[in-house]
């Protein structure tokens, strides 16, 4: 018995990219893929943006890490343009973004350990959720596959029904002390949250004094049409983890929170060796330079549109495939009548068609957020083909 150099946790596909060009990947065996995937959510300014490429190279060439030690320009600049756009006063910076969940789960509890609450620290959280998978995420996460071979679980976290608000309020006890909800479920299935559950979550957290945390680590950085979802909700969180988009493919993540709730994470409280390195914070400048305006934000809503117009048309040829069309801005799902990761593969290994398979039988469609009408007519055209040359399983 022989264990791979790379640890054999993922179930890796026969396309193996060296190099990209805009929204498009190219293996080294030559082959050319139309990237409807990137990197789950990470590569919205697609493969060869300059204004990404240039910031990297001229922050590489200058400083790339000196520790949190030391003061920090590079953090304060952007720390303070994400406040500048955000409802947040306060932002800490890190790798990933299950590390930024991580801190706001920690800020929950932190703050009402600081208002002398310790025995609230029990967090809401909601059923077919991701939330990442360290062991505090995975707790945040009721699924089983997630779980299994890591039990004990940590304590803290009961599970609700998304987008149930009578079961949200049911579940508050004296031990609650907030909620952690993704707007949008990515890996759940591209299941966007109702109003009134959003609205709903706000006021309850209001009632009982409790910190709504979002995590928008998929749905943010104008994934969704607007630079984060819950602006389309009306709603003020108390804390946002932020991550994939946000550094365009170089690893940044965040936890965005209100004064308020932050009061708890002074010094000595949390920490991060390589969170907000200097490197990161150019590539997370550019990112917010390219995006962080309204124009580029209806470009999206505008692309969102047309491409969900014309996914709900051809779905319409495959009633026995297809089922629904859903999600906001360049964040679609494409829901089927069984299980999608055979479809998903076939687009990729036949049609030359990058996917991601999510939860709920869903195909997730994230494109980067700058394609072109070019981009979505060759998707339509690929996935037109495999759907035509697709063979779908018997259960089915």
């Amino acid at each position: 018995m022989s264990i791979t150099p790379l640890m054999p946790v993922y179930p890796r596909c026969g396309f193996r990219p060296v190099r990209g060009e805009h929204c498009h990947l190219i293996g080294e065996d030559g082959r050319r893929c139309l990237d409807f995937a990137s990197g789950i959510a990470v590569n919205l300014l697609g493969h060869s943006h300059e204004g990404l490429i240039g910031a990297i190279q001229r922050q590489a060439a200058t400083l790339m890490h000196v520790s949190n030690l030391y003061g920090s320009p590079q953090g304060e600049h952007l720390a303070q343009r994400l406040v500048d756009l955000t409802f947040a006063d306060t932002v800490f910076f890190t790798n990933s973004g299950a590390e930024a969940v991580e801190c706001a789960i920690k800020t929950i509890r932190a703050y009402h350990a600081h208002v002398g609450n310790d025995h609230k620290f029990e967090i809401i959280t909601f059923k077919n959720a991701f939330h990442g998978r360290t062991m505090a995420t995975i707790s945040a996460s009721n699924q089983d596959k997630m779980h299994k071979g890591f039990l004990p679980l940590l304590a803290g976290f009961k599970y609700v029904e998304f987008d149930d608000l009578e079961g949200a309020k049911a579940a508050i006890g004296p031990n609650t002390a907030g909620f952690l909800v993704e707007p949008i479920q990515g890996e759940g299935g591209i299941r966007p949250a109702s109003d009134e559950f959003m609205l709903g979550l706000r006021a309850l957290a209001d009632e009982h004094d409790l910190l709504l945390a979002l995590d928008e680590v998929q749905c943010g950085v104008g994934r969704a049409g607007t630079l984060y979802a819950y602006e389309q909700y009306g709603i003020t969180p108390d804390v946002v983890a932020t991550a994939k988009g946000i550094g365009g493919g170089f690893p940044l993540g965040a936890c965005l929170a209100t004064e308020k709730a932050a009061r708890g994470m002074v010094i000595g409280t949390h920490g991060s060796t390589y969170g907000g390195n200097p490197l990161a914070m150019a590539a997370g400048e550019a990112v917010l330079d390219a995006v962080a305006n309204e124009a580029f934000m209806a470009d999206v809503r505008a692309k969102g549109e047309r491409l969900r117009s014309r996914l709900e048309q051809f779905i319409g040829n495959y009633p026995d495939m297809f089922e629904l069309v859903r999600g906001r801005g360049l964040m679609i799902g494409l829901k089927m009548k069984f299980e999608t990761r055979s479809f998903v593969a076939h687009l990729r290994d036949n049609h030359d068609l990058l996917t991601v398979a999510a939860g709920d039988n869903t195909v997730r469609v994230i494109p980067p957020l700058v394609i072109d009408d070019s981009h979505i007519d060759e998707f339509m055209d690929k996935l037109s083909a495999g759907a035509a040359s697709f063979q779908p399983p018997e259960s089915a």
